[in-house]
């Protein structure tokens, strides 16, 4: 007879360890809901033991009681936006981040192939504060590179590199990949009639339906003026018409100018599946082709190529 523990066991054993382990311990599944986390995560970010919120709404929720993670920011949202623009895109993260309490913790982030993540965190507040500081320095400077400033979603080079990544992982692996390249309807009138500061508040409020929209996997970013990328793993055709339908739908509803209740605006999209046959840069010109046919067809929707 084998001397092994069951699997059963075994889950009990690590259950308990975890439990009882000062490291901040959990869970999240593929839609970023938490589905586990030890006493001590809950102790550190306010959560209580019956609690199982996404992750956007636990964030919300420490910064709304000022407790757990600190967020120093002006607008919560376009802040919620860049974070979730970086989290979720990597297999393996690690970062920094301080807490309302004043304690310091690094944080890790292991994501599975089902989109599954494990967050582990330890607290490092004892090691020396010059030496905290100089690596948040870097951390801000690492966000800063990748982070478009206006929306806070990925700029132009992340996006485009997560483009590069999901086309390497179609080659390797198969992996299917949708594509959409996006342009804000008639933009310029909005400047024209508005103002810039209009503008940037229709593309702030854009971005923040994108990404409340898109899955934490998803790619999302700016590529400059009204033009943003959108990069969907393991999505087939039918799911990424799917999503862009709901985004239009977000957006028709939204009033994003609060001086201006009436005003709307649209979208329209090009998209397809990216294909390994071609290069990044020739797939994004595919669709760049379909933006404009859906521009030509009168805007405000999308067209799929076959």
């Amino acid at each position: 007879m084998s001397d092994s523990p069951t699997d059963i066991s075994l889950l009990t054993h690590i259950l308990r360890l975890h439990d009882a382990s000062p490291l901040l311990i959990a869970v999240f599944d593929e839609e970023d809901r938490l589905r586990y986390a030890n006493p001590a995560f809950r102790q550190a970010l306010g959560l209580q033991p019956d609690e199982f919120m996404t992750w956007q709404d636990l964030m919300r929720l420490n910064h709304r009681q000022k407790v757990g993670t600190h967020i120093e920011t002006k607008d919560f949202e376009a802040w919620l936006a860049s974070a979730r623009s970086r989290r979720g895109k990597r297999p393996y993260r690690a970062f920094e981040a301080d807490r309302t309490d004043g304690r310091w913790n690094l944080m890790t982030e292991s994501l599975s192939p089902d989109g599954w993540m494990l967050c582990v965190a330890v607290d490092i507040t004892d090691l020396r504060a010059d030496e905290r500081s100089l690596r948040a320095d870097r951390d801000g400077a690492w966000r800063a590179a990748r982070t478009d400033a206006l929306t806070g979603v990925s700029n132009r080079m992340h996006i485009l590199h997560l483009l590069d990544e999901q086309w390497v992982q179609l080659r390797s692996h198969g992996q299917p990949c949708g594509i959409a390249l996006i342009d804000l309807d008639h933009f310029k009138s909005v400047n024209d009639r508005y103002g810039h500061h209009g503008g940037d508040l229709v593309l702030r409020d854009f971005a923040h339906l994108a990404v409340s929209t898109l899955r934490r996997v998803d790619g999302f970013g700016r590529l400059g003026g009204e033009e943003f990328l959108v990069v969907l793993p393991g999505v087939d055709r039918a799911e990424l018409a799917g999503v862009l339908q709901r985004l239009h739908e977000a957006v028709r509803g939204s009033t994003p100018l609060p001086e201006h209740p009436g005003f709307r605006y649209s979208f329209s999209a090009g998209a397809g599946m990216l294909e390994g046959s071609e290069d990044a840069l020739t797939n994004l010109r595919r669709v760049d082709e379909a933006l404009y046919q859906a521009k030509a067809a009168g805007r405000d929707r999308h067209i799929l190529l076959p």
